[in-house]
């Protein structure tokens, strides 16, 4: 049977995690708005380069030539931006299920200990209901850890379909800058 002390030790351990994983989307958000705010400035500051420029224009092919260039740094800045936010995000989903998992571990274990007391003071005779108990108990956690490990799984691939994407994103704006800029020629 819980005591008293350890029911506040368990509340005040959830209120440390909860205020814990508050602190850290926060911190994700942050990081966020620290982003957007440095691709804001950035942004505005090459629009007024890229207006002066195309004021200056003199000919249709000043202008293709223009337009080339400023293809291929477009969409590298916005792979740039997006493995940025992706990064930040996976970072933040990462610390916040390692606390998650942590204090899950920690659960389970005082769930054990409590079916070991509970099991150690059955009467005689409750022997097959303990063990079933148990055993269910056992499958559970054997259930949680398989999920567990195929959304890990998941994650990754995720993580690398996306990697692929970017690059392959990138590639394809480079190729259409070398044949927009051949075109101009």
């Amino acid at each position: 049977m819980l005591t008293a002390e350890q029911v506040i030790a368990a509340h005040k351990a959830n209120i440390e995690t909860l205020f814990g994983l508050t602190n850290k989307a926060f911190e994700g958000v942050e990081k966020l708005v620290e982003l957007n705010l440095q691709v804001a400035k950035t942004a505005l500051s090459e629009a007024a380069d890229t207006t002066t420029a195309a004021l200056s224009v003199k000919d249709a092919q000043e202008l293709l030539a223009l337009q080339a260039s400023l293809l291929q740094p477009t969409a590298e800045k916005a792979a740039s931006y997006s493995r940025h936010i992706y990064d930040i995000a996976s970072t933040t989903g990462a610390e916040v299920a390692k606390a998650a998992e942590a204090q899950l571990a920690d659960v389970q274990q005082k769930f054990a200990a409590v079916v070991d007391n509970a099991a150690k003071n059955a009467p005689a005779g409750t022997e097959n209901a303990v063990a079933l108990v148990k055993s269910a108990v056992a499958a559970a956690n054997n259930a949680f850890e398989s999920v567990q490990k195929a959304t890990k799984q998941a994650v990754e691939v995720a993580e690398a379909n996306f990697q692929a994407a970017t690059t392959q994103a990138v590639k394809a704006t480079q190729t259409a800058t070398r044949s927009s800029k051949r075109a101009a020629a």
